[in-house]
């Protein structure tokens, strides 16, 4: 039995600890990082370089090497080749990784608002050529942000331990 923390009255059992990432903060957290990427492009659009077309071409580096890294996890926990043993997943390993998956949801929602905030500044730009030039950049980025995003929520969820199998006896 957990006792409540006492610095936390209402806690509830299921709050406790580090669960999974919710997508709804990783909304606001990109919707915020827009409207701040739009005031300051909005202000210092004319003081900025030109947006080379695979500006965001890291994130799709990121998203790949994460989609693999969730396949190998995956088959491991799926045929509980988890713990110490060589050529198991090591559980500190797990552990990374699955920081890795936090820390990179967050990364991508980053990007997804600087890169969206970018473009709903570009395309009010009807009439000047330098918008024109820097929205296809800006449309690679944020696909490339949504992309990291996606990769690291399912990096995320192949984390997960698979349930126990019932007992003998039980149904």
């Amino acid at each position: 039995m957990t006792l409540p923390d006492p610095r936390r009255p209402g806690q509830d059992d299921e709050e406790t600890g580090l669960g999974p990432t919710r997508l709804r903060d990783l909304v606001v957290i990109a919707a915020v990082t827009a409207i701040a990427a739009w005031i300051l492009v909005r202000y210092n659009y004319n003081d900025f370089p030109p947006l080379p077309l695979l500006a965001g071409i890291v994130l799709y580096v990121l998203a790949a090497l994460e989609v693999v890294i969730a396949f190998v996890v995956r088959s491991r926990v799926e045929s509980r080749e988890v713990g110490r043993a060589r050529g198991q997943l090591h559980p500190l390993t797990a552990a990374r990784v699955l920081a890795l998956a936090k820390a990179s949801a967050i990364l991508g929602a980053i990007a997804v608002g600087v890169w969206a905030g970018l473009l709903v500044f570009l395309l009010g730009q009807q009439d000047v050529t330098a918008a024109d030039q820097d929205r296809p950049g800006a449309i690679v980025g944020l696909i490339g942000g949504v992309l990291l995003v996606c990769a690291a929520m399912w990096l995320e969820y192949c984390c997960r331990a698979p349930e126990d199998p019932p007992a003998v006896g039980e149904s």
